[in-house]
């Protein structure tokens, strides 16, 4: 929740607006991150929101979002021979920073292809793929591993529960996060024989926009929350 707070004339505070230039996403994407706190805000005594400079940039450092901020500033200068010569040492933080595979099993293209729009946001930051059942996922991840898994728990052929119990017996699972996406209750979980502690159950229906929320938050913490989460 957002507080009020007086900015000093010193104070590094960003608008949302800036915020969203900075980062080269939407004003809507900022105000959807600000509500599930990926990015912390203050309120100025009048109820506008102030987001701090620094945790901007380091959302931008971890995901690779928004350019070259020393780059903006030249061109917006009239400059652009500034930024030719040498790389900053942001640009180079950049080009170091860890590309995150992500792999969506549902059985749904309308779907799949919604949820690839709202991760477009996060651009080269991440590399998005698709599975329609359990089995096929288990053959992608047989071949490379993501470092997330999104998944239906309802899904044909192989569902969900026989996917993830099989993973509890791989090796494969190490390291990897693993979200699955269910409107069942835990007495109808627990009831289907259960799933492996390591888990996070997100509720269904969830929104695309609601899930490139929770897949931001996860490139910034880079481990799985535990618990059910409504949809945002």
């Amino acid at each position: 929740m957002s507080q009020v707070i007086h900015l000093g004339p010193g104070a590094r505070m960003l608008t949302t607006r800036e915020a969203a230039s900075r980062l080269g996403v939407s004003l809507r994407t900022v105000q959807l991150w600000v509500e599930a706190d990926i990015l912390p805000a203050a309120r100025t005594p009048g109820g506008h929101r102030r987001i701090p400079y620094n945790a901007v940039e380091a959302l931008a450092l971890s995901t690779g979002l928004g350019g070259d901020p020393l780059a903006d500033q030249a061109r917006r200068q009239g400059n652009p021979a500034a930024v030719l010569p040498k790389p900053s040492a942001l640009a180079k933080v950049r080009r170091e920073a860890r590309h995150h595979d992500i792999l969506l099993v549902a059985d749904d293209p309308l779907w799949q292809a919604q949820c690839a729009s709202a991760l477009e946001v996060f651009e080269s930051a991440l590399s998005l793929r698709f599975a329609e059942t359990g089995y096929l996922a288990l053959l992608q991840m047989g071949q490379r591993p993501p470092d997330l898994l999104i998944t239906n728990l309802e899904l044909p052929g192989m569902d969900g529960f026989a996917m993830l119990r099989t993973l509890e017996r791989c090796e494969t699972v190490t390291g990897m996060a693993v979200l699955a996406l269910t409107s069942l209750k835990p007495e109808a979980i627990a009831a289907r024989g259960g799933l492996p502690s390591w888990v996070e159950l997100f509720s269904w229906p969830v929104s695309p926009e609601a899930l490139a929320v929770r897949v931001g938050r996860w490139m910034l913490t880079q481990r799985p929350l535990p618990g059910i989460h409504p949809d945002l």
